[in-house]
């Protein structure tokens, strides 16, 4: 396995990074003030920027309207985006990979209007007593026989999206006889009966919102249905492996940016008559973090570069799962060190270490919670093998 990166690789990464460097981060400070609304003006701007910087639907098909990068060519721009902090590449114009299956209409309405940054979907799956076990989705659909339509009725929570998203990617069981067949509805929000209930605020200032939502006697069309009657739990699966990647590389970046920060800190500050650096107590946990992000790069772009070559789906799946538990976990591990080095500073809202802390938290829990990794990884080691899982 050979994971040096090409020129086209390395062109796309210096691509990410300089617009993190030259666009995002300005944006960090004023972000947390205004408490994570921009302006629509500013959202725009953001969107524009990122699609004149060719960094818009990369991860989607080209035949769909896509750059069609490959996983690893997404994971080298992702371990850019963790660079910056509010969760600002929200902002880059994109789509939930499931509009890749997406009918022609579908796409007209839904994903060529989101690579435009025109609209901005969500994923809605998660319910008050649903979480990470989508089997016991409440969510129904069912068939209007006297007119073909679908009535959708459920409450989602964690319908993460932009504060500009306008539908939602449903997720819900149709109710046929004695079958529930899981399966995906596009649903715009101003749909009659779709209702924003709650607009929590969180521990982070992200660029995304996650507002709780009620469905009651929704009517769609039978055209609404993304990818097909019973197909849900398979495309969600995908979604599911693409950002667990996704998340791996993100929080990598995240350390090696809040490794940077604090060794030109603690290398300039003097107490004691000693660099602080000098001091073990700061060094070595500095050096755990270092060997921390250095694995967490390797796991994420070994999963790439495992999904890229047509390695089997499980063993991707396990690896992904890996990936996004070992890198999140030594992210939220890597801030709290950070936060200690720069003492009193590393708890100011205006230095990143602190906002870092905040953010990296979550992603121990949304896309899978670390026990969930966990059962995955268990699960592949029994029935993959060790040799499969950790070869």
């Amino acid at each position: 396995m050979d994971l040096t990166l090409s020129p086209r690789e390395r062109e796309l990464q210096a691509r990410a990074g300089a617009f993190v460097s030259e666009v995002l981060r300005p944006l960090e400070e004023e972000f947390e003030r205004v408490g994570g609304r921009l302006s629509r003006k500013q959202g725009r701007d953001l969107r524009q920027a990122a699609i004149e910087a060719r960094l818009h639907g990369g991860s989607l098909p080209r035949e769909v309207g896509g750059q069609g990068w490959s996983v690893l060519e997404q994971v080298v721009v992702h371990e850019q985006l963790g660079q910056v902090t509010g969760g600002l590449w929200s902002y880059i114009p994109g789509a939930y990979n499931a509009l890749a299956h997406a009918s022609p209409a579908q796409r007209t309405r839904y994903l060529e209007p989101s690579l435009r940054g025109e609209r901005s979907g969500s994923y809605a799956i998660t319910e008050p007593e649903a979480g990470s076990d989508a089997r016991t989705l409440a969510a129904t659909a069912v068939r209007d026989p006297s007119t073909g339509d679908y009535v959708l009725d459920g409450e989602k929570w964690f319908v993460t999206g932009p504060d500009d998203t306008d539908f939602m990617i449903f997720h819900c069981v149709v109710v046929d006889g004695d079958a529930r067949l899981p399966t995906l509805f596009l649903v715009d929000y101003d749909t009659p009966g779709v209702t924003m209930t709650h607009d929590p605020d969180y521990m982070h200032t992200f660029a995304d919102r996650h507002p709780q939502f009620v469905l009651a006697d929704v009517r769609v069309p039978a055209s609404a249905v993304l990818g097909g009657v019973g197909e849900a739990d398979s495309l969600t699966n995908d979604w599911f492996v693409e950002e667990r990647i996704h998340i791996g590389a993100r929080c990598g970046g995240a350390m090696e940016r809040l490794l940077g920060l604090t060794v030109e800190w603690a290398t300039g500050r003097v107490q004691f008559g000693e660099r602080i650096y000098d001091f073990q107590g700061v060094s070595f946990p500095l050096a755990d973090s270092a060997a921390d992000a250095a694995a967490a790069r390797l796991l994420t772009r070994e999963a790439a570069w495992l999904a890229d070559t047509g390695a089997d789906p499980k063993v991707v799946h396990a690896k992904a799962s890996l990936a996004k538990l070992f890198a999140s976990e030594a992210a939220f591990r890597c801030a709290d060190r950070v936060v200690q080095v720069f003492g009193g500073r590393g708890y100011m809202r205006e230095y990143p270490a602190e906002r870092y802390f905040r953010e990296l938290r979550v992603d121990r829990i949304w896309e899978g919670t670390s026990e969930i990794q966990r059962l995955i990884i268990a699960r592949a080691l029994e029935r993959r093998g060790v040799a499969a899982v950790v070869g």
